[in-house]
């Protein structure tokens, strides 16, 4: 069953924090609730500044002291099924698993079954209910196409500290990737802010009104074609590898939204592009898989790491590439 006890979270605006919308300010802080959620919160009254209820456009000022009450969780109407995982650990407070490419995370419009939070809801006896009633659990998400490791919370505190690891970039995520082409500096970090694109809604762009972002990259492998990479994100907004791959010229392998399909044969010659067909069709989804994680376990305070193997898929990709 679902957390049904009312939950409160306190916060106190940092020093030299600029001014900023209530609600942004909170979605930033939060980053496992929406931004309408949280505008919801507002306009029932459930979060107030210093004492008083206010509105989602309120500007927030350092030293105020922001109260959020979590109402109990109300019956929702995604189903438990039962889907296998592939669960790393697992304790009463929170369950790490290994996600396969290729399965959706929480439901959505197109996608009400056979998702994470659907096995997840079959197999917990209980979820943390502050990501809301479709995402149970959800400390942070992978895109469907992304292999690798997440954490999910089975009740509210903990999700709470888990969150606030998160936001204070206190959590450590390590990907690997196979991206094209062969970047010029070994190592390297992109800074740049992301924005949903107003006219795709399912794609994120580049853009100084956008949330801030930044991802380092390190060189592990120069292969044919591509090369092998290493990631770490001090944030994690939707698409940031991929967008921030794609701007410096160097797209995820097969990542079709931002340019790393059929865009990449340009400029290479007939042998080249045959080549680099044949593993498109081989390996179609983004080659991106979520490593490494690591946190301070809210239970016990204990620094907490987990590591993945990468998925056969990329094991494979990766053994053609070397020989060839």
């Amino acid at each position: 069953m679902l957390n049904t006890i009312e939950k409160t979270l306190e916060m106190i605006v940092p020093d030299g924090k600029e001014k900023e919308r209530l609600d942004v300010y909170l979605t930033n802080h939060l980053p496992t609730i929406t931004r309408a959620r949280i505008k919801r919160l507002i306009d029932d009254g459930k979060i107030t500044v210093n004492g008083h209820v206010t509105k989602a456009g309120y500007i927030i000022r350092p030293g105020e002291h922001i109260v959020i009450l979590f109402p109990a969780y109300e019956p929702i109407n995604v189903e438990a099924e039962d889907i296998p995982l592939n669960i790393v650990y697992e304790d009463e407070h929170l369950i790490v698993v290994n996600k396969a490419a290729g399965m959706v995370v929480h439901p959505a419009f197109a996608n009400l079954r056979g998702t994470l939070v659907n096995a997840l809801l079959a197999h917990c006896r209980s979820l943390s209910s502050v990501g809301g009633e479709k995402r149970p659990g959800l400390v942070h998400r992978l895109d469907k196409d992304t292999s690798g490791i997440l954490v999910v919370a089975k009740d509210d505190v903990t999700h709470l500290a888990l969150s606030r690891q998160l936001s204070e970039h206190k959590m450590e995520r390590e990907y690997h990737a196979i991206i094209w082409g062969h970047p010029k500096q070994k190592s390297g970090r992109i800074e740049a802010p992301l924005l949903r694109n107003p006219k795709d809604r399912l794609r994120m762009m580049i853009h100084p009104d956008g949330k801030h972002a930044i991802t380092h990259y390190q060189l592990l492998e120069t292969l044919p074609l591509t090369s092998y990479v290493q990631l770490n994100l001090e944030t994690g907004r939707t698409h940031q590898i991929r967008v921030h791959m794609a701007s410096i010229g160097h797209p995820v392998f097969s990542d079709a939204t931002y340019g790393g399909r059929s865009k990449q044969l340009a400029g290479l010659n007939h042998s080249q592009t045959q080549y680099a067909i044949q593993l498109l069709k081989q390996f179609p989804r983004q080659m991106l898989h979520a490593r490494t994680l690591a946190f301070i376990h809210p239970a016990t305070r204990e620094l907490t790491r987990f590591q993945v193997p990468l998925p056969d898929d990329m094991q494979q990709l990766l053994a053609i590439l070397r020989t060839d």
